[in-house]
């Protein structure tokens, strides 16, 4: 199907209101709080290159930027959702449900999540393992689980520093928020034996229902005040930390190293995130960041084609571009983006 051609949905309710290029001129997206900065780069650029009006950008988080992405279609309703997470099939089914018929899937690049602290605090260097035996609500202790007692770092390995446990995290509605639970809390979950633990105390019904339930219980986290979620972007979190020296954070890569003035990052089993060690797939804590498109806007909303095309190009997502210069790894299958991109191509079903 081709950019021009709309389902009978999208043409129903674009129809409601003849005057719909001239009612919205601009592009509008919200979503990821870590795509937000990537995305005003490129609609700054976009705005003094193009002849279309600079798109307006908005955060609010990944999960809301999809939820708007799917409230229908028409000029009232955003184009694209920036995300730090891929889409799930909850996304699609609303989408759906309110005439969102195809959305394109466009992968701008990778990032790493990293935590980090006080840049005059003592060093960090953390595994999942630890991380998750700070933060759970309940871990492997002697073969049993037990509540999270521990008070310091220094108590879950004594490695690290003597000094309390107090860790910002990214609220539920933030896409790095999935990534953290994945990567750090149930990879760390399965290092300790409390997965196992769990598995074995399950109640499901079958094998898969004890995997569903023991990964939902090592996603629990202490509610003693050890583990903060922050609902806000990473300026907030950056200054709880200048308010409480002592704590830890997560940040994206891109905003560590555009504040490296102010925070010290910890190492991930032995590996210091960096555009390189990401980029050779060494750091363990990256992820993949999406926007996504309404692709019944395509040829009715002036500039939104455009606006994908660059947003992707070269020039900006490529190496050498402004993107990769904020902290963006560069995707090395750009050039295949690129050419979904310019053919209108639609997401498949989710792996």
């Amino acid at each position: 199907m081709s950019a021009m051609k709309l389902s009978a949905s999208a043409i129903a309710v674009i129809a409601a209101s003849a005057t719909v290029a001239m009612a919205r001129d601009n592009v509008q997206v919200a979503g990821s709080s870590t795509v937000l900065p990537y995305a005003t780069i490129v609609a700054e650029a976009f705005g003094e290159n193009f002849d279309f009006p600079t798109p307006v950008v908005e955060g609010g988080g990944s999960g809301a930027g999809r939820k708007k992405l799917c409230e229908g279609v028409g000029e009232n309703t955003i184009d694209i959702a920036n995300s730090s997470s891929r889409i799930k099939q909850s996304d699609i089914d609303l989408c759906k449900q309110n005439g969102v018929e195809e959305i394109m899937e466009v992968r701008i690049g990778y990032d790493g999540i990293v935590f980090a602290s006080d840049i005059a605090g003592p060093d960090f260097a953390l595994t999942p393992a630890d991380v998750y035996n700070a933060l759970g609500a309940n871990v492997a202790k002697d073969g049993a689980l037990v509540a999270n007692a521990a008070k310091n770092w220094a108590d879950v390995n004594a490695a690290l520093p003597a000094q309390a446990i107090l860790a910002f995290i990214p609220g539920t509605k933030h896409g790095t928020r999935e990534v953290f639970d994945v990567k750090l809390l149930e990879e760390g979950c399965k290092a300790t034996g409390a997965y196992d633990l769990f598995m074995a105390a399950s109640t499901g019904a079958d094998e898969d229902a004890k995997k569903k339930e023991s990964v939902e219980k090592c996603l629990e986290l202490r509610t003693d005040g050890a583990s903060v979620d922050i609902d806000g972007d990473y300026t907030e979190t950056l200054a709880r930390i200048a308010a409480n020296k002592t704590a830890v954070g997560v940040f994206g890569l891109s905003f560590y190293q555009n504040n490296t003035d102010k925070l010290k990052v910890a190492t991930i089993d032995g590996v210091v995130p960096s555009v390189e060690s990401i980029s050779k797939g060494e750091y363990p804590v990256s992820r993949p960041l999406y926007f996504y498109v309404k692709k019944a806007h395509l040829g009715v909303i002036p500039g939104l084609q455009e606006y994908i095309d660059f947003f992707v190009s070269d020039d900006m997502a490529g190496p050498d571009g402004p993107l990769a210069a904020y902290g963006l790894v560069s995707d090395p299958e750009l050039a295949a983006t690129q050419a979904a991109v310019a053919a209108g191509t639609p997401m498949g079903p989710l792996e």
